[in-house]
């Protein structure tokens, strides 16, 4: 199979799909690679290296789209690279549709078979396409968070930590998934008192277990979630609905009462945000005001550590890369299940019924598609 791996375009998006020892993976087993020139050089990536694995370098990404059979990212198609996508090329990246009605729209227009790393499932449970980044975002959200609290950068100057004799900031973490846990455990090491919330009360247990009295868990509920809202400095929002969009737990009313200065860094922006104040920003521009709290909303977080991020992500999609190159993405679906959980839209049809729900398609089961 003839593989593609564009540049990515997306504001600040240095990860590239394809490292070269994911390239030798594939070569190693007959495989074509097409990389476009410096698709990994602001990571330390060089052509030689991609070379050096076997792959062949492309000198733009309508090369690329033109000559793969499948075609390899990070972030979700830009316009552009959708208008390049073709009936039955595969595409294999982060897609987050349910809230993006435009990129649907152009997937769905293409004919392309479109696998998403967010809905991939794995055997123990969970979706592990998803964690690596889950984790690299939710340790990041910490990080944003007590930056933007800085006086200079829009927030009521206060340290995360304190220092003795006064009190550190109070971190409310809404979601204990991967994203908490991971804003958690940085939230905790740097001192901050954190509030955790979920409906899971075995996943509070289990956190209560590991932190005992260094941290509050609340079951989550309308009136909890208002509480530790308004009583923090720093909002975490880390709720996932796979394949949906997030549920809006935070609404409008709720910021216009939160502490002057405070700031919300909303981790679910990918599916849509789940504060009601939130829309996507970058990493050119990641904050904007809302009555007085600063919002953080890059919907690419970890691209700002995209060495670590490219390294982490390549290490749970390579294996499933592999299977759709060997076997075509038909068998390779019919042979795995937890892969077959990640094809959203193919041959004009949405086959993810989360993002037919949100967006009012009919929706076509998978295997519907299969032989």
């Amino acid at each position: 199979m003839q593989i593609g791996c564009p540049k990515e375009i997306k504001n600040h998006e240095y990860r590239v799909g394809l490292t070269p020892a994911s390239v030798r993976e594939l070569t190693s087993r007959g495989h074509r690679v097409l990389v476009q020139t410096q698709a990994g050089a602001a990571i330390g990536l060089s052509d030689e290296q991609y070379v050096a694995a076997g792959a062949q370098i492309a000198p733009d990404a309508a090369t690329v789209f033109a000559q793969s059979d499948m075609i390899v990212k990070v972030k979700e198609p830009q316009p552009q690279e959708c208008a390049m996508l073709r009936e039955g090329q595969i595409l294999y990246t982060y897609l987050h549709l349910a809230p993006d009605p435009e990129q649907t729209a152009a997937l769905v227009k293409s004919g392309a078979i479109c696998i998403a790393y967010e809905t991939i499932t794995g055997p123990g449970g969970g979706l592990p396409l998803l964690a690596p980044m889950s984790e690299v975002a939710g340790r990041m959200s910490i990080q944003a968070g007590a930056a933007h609290l800085e006086k200079s950068k829009g927030g009521m100057g206060v340290l995360l930590g304190g220092v003795p004799g006064v009190a550190p900031a109070q971190v409310t973490i809404i979601g204990a998934g991967v994203v908490g846990t991971h804003a958690l455990q940085m939230a905790v090491g740097l001192g901050a008192r954190v509030t955790v919330l979920d409906k899971s009360v075995d996943r509070l247990r289990q956190l209560d277990l590991v932190f005992g009295n260094r941290i509050t868990t609340l079951y989550s509920n309308a009136q909890s979630v208002e509480e530790s809202v308004l009583a923090a400095d720093l909002v975490i929002g880390g709720v996932l609905i796979p394949g949906a969009a997030a549920p809006k737990l935070v609404t409008r009313d709720m910021v216009s009462r939160m502490k002057k200065g405070a700031v919300v860094v909303d981790v679910a922006i990918d599916q849509g945000g789940c504060f009601e104040t939130s829309h996507a920003t970058t990493h050119a521009e990641p904050t904007f005001l809302v009555d007085g709290v600063v919002h953080y909303c890059v919907a690419n977080m970890p691209g700002a550590v995209a060495r670590t991020s490219t390294f982490a992500l390549n290490n749970a999609t390579i294996g499933h890369a592999v299977a759709l190159a060997d076997k075509g993405w038909r068998q390779a679906l019919k042979d795995n299940a937890h892969l077959k959980a990640g094809l959203n839209v193919a041959q004009g049809r949405v086959t993810y019924e989360a993002v037919a729900r949100d967006l009012g398609y009919d929706y076509l089961a998978a295997d519907a598609l299969l032989p």
